[in-house]
């Protein structure tokens, strides 16, 4: 059995595509084909794939069906973490879903998952991308204070979240953790925020994260190792739709 990792899928089959980059980019050309097909050389039926965000464009429930039932008929067990852009799944509804789709499709939200002797532990999480003053250099000078405000309010609902989630998977016996956010971890204005600060409080040994498109974004957060833990960006374009492999 293997744990693969990767997020922003963005599939509408029923809805409105409104990114830019999905309509002209030429890694987005007929992702879903792409994927499908990565997933059938590498995730076996006995493998679990975790799906980190942004899953469909969309608005309700009745426009991401067919979206829906496409992971379903992927390999493995799915777990789903939310994302920005995923309108349909109300944090108070998530029991719903879970009901609707289990057992091929586990919502993750206020609780955790489980691979072998593993927690999933997951958040939609968030950090302030600006808007920020930029100097003719490219340097960035400033930033809306305003919005940064904003932002930190919205961190601290997340990490209280976050800390839900943690804190029932060690009541529960756990002591080894994946966590998972749908934003990267850090800001580009920070090296380490609270959610780094909450990985390394209780231990976790990988922090996975997605939501960085394209080439100029790819490198917004942290890569590799920092402070004892392991950093991976694992957006659908950045991988160029091949699954991650997290844990054996």
């Amino acid at each position: 059995m293997s744990l693969y990792a990767i997020g922003d899928l963005h599939l509408h089959y029923q809805s409105v595509l409104k990114a830019p980059g999905q309509l002209h980019s030429r890694v987005w050309k007929n992702h879903e084909e792409k994927f499908r097909k990565n997933c059938a050389k590498t995730v076996t039926p006995e493998d679990t794939l975790v799906l980190v965000g942004d899953h469909s464009w969309g608005k309700n429930l009745s426009e991401c069906e067919r979206d829906l039932q496409y992971i379903h008929e992927l390999p493995g067990r799915k777990i789903l973490t939310r994302g920005n852009h995923d309108m349909f799944w109300d944090v108070k509804k998530t029991g719903m879903l879970n009901e609707l789709y289990w057992p091929e499709l586990t919502f993750v939200q206020d609780s955790y998952d489980s691979y072998q002797d593993y927690a999933i532990v997951a958040t939609k999480g968030f950090t302030f991308e600006g808007p920020f003053y930029i100097d003719r250099r490219g340097r960035i000078v400033g930033w809306d204070e305003e919005e940064e405000e904003h932002s930190r309010k919205l961190v601290a609902r997340e990490l209280v979240r976050l800390r839900k989630s943690f804190d029932l998977a060690k009541a529960d016996g756990y002591r080894k953790f994946i966590m998972f956010l749908h934003y990267p971890p850090t800001s580009i204005l920070e090296e380490r925020s609270g959610f780094t600060d909450m990985a390394e409080e209780y231990g976790a040994e990988q922090v996975i994260y997605a939501h960085s498109h394209g080439e100029s974004r790819f490198h917004d957060s942290i890569h590799g190792e920092y402070r004892g833990r392991e950093y991976h960006l694992v957006s659908g374009d950045y991988l160029r739709w091949k699954p991650l492999k997290i844990l054996e």
